[in-house]
């Protein structure tokens, strides 16, 4: 996976890293950085006037269809990390959300990739509605800057 270029308008979820979600080396297990996404995902459709469970209810899903991860540096128990989420690429019948997941240090600790495909919900793909299609295209249109990172 290539390197990601934030764009548009960037949400901002922090969390606490818990005991839980790290390994016997006492780091995040790899497999944890994909919920911490669509904590991300759920807090920038929501940030845009949308909460997901909203949209849910308009007969829709947005179904991931592909999961990329980039590791560059792992995150420990206690840690406050933040994951910055934002709209990648829009398309007729779907999206590719971007993801960066820094620590407090500002250092990059992972970045990934989600991409969803619009289906009803007997499992129909479909075109995204105008009104999520015009969502998600204003939040590329934004310009935001992330911040600088510490590698």
């Amino acid at each position: 996976m290539q390197r990601l270029t934030p764009k548009g308008r960037i949400s901002q979820t922090q969390i606490r890293v818990r005991y839980a979600e790290t390994d016997a080396m006492g780091i995040v297990h790899h497999s944890r950085y994909i919920p911490w996404f669509e904590l991300g995902r759920s807090d920038w459709m929501r940030e845009a006037g949308l909460p997901y469970s909203v949209f849910e209810k308009t007969g829709y899903y947005l179904t991931v269809t592909e999961v990329q991860a980039r590791y560059y540096h792992p995150a420990v128990y206690d840690e406050l990390v933040t994951i910055y989420t934002w709209i990648e690429e829009v398309k007729s019948r779907g999206i590719t959300i971007g993801y960066e997941v820094r620590n407090e240090a500002g250092q990059r600790l992972v970045q990934g990739i989600t991409k969803h495909v619009c289906i009803t919900h007997a499992g129909k793909p479909v075109r995204l509605p105008p009104e999520l299609l015009a969502m998600f295209r204003a939040g590329i249109q934004q310009d935001e800057d992330l911040p600088k990172t510490s590698n």
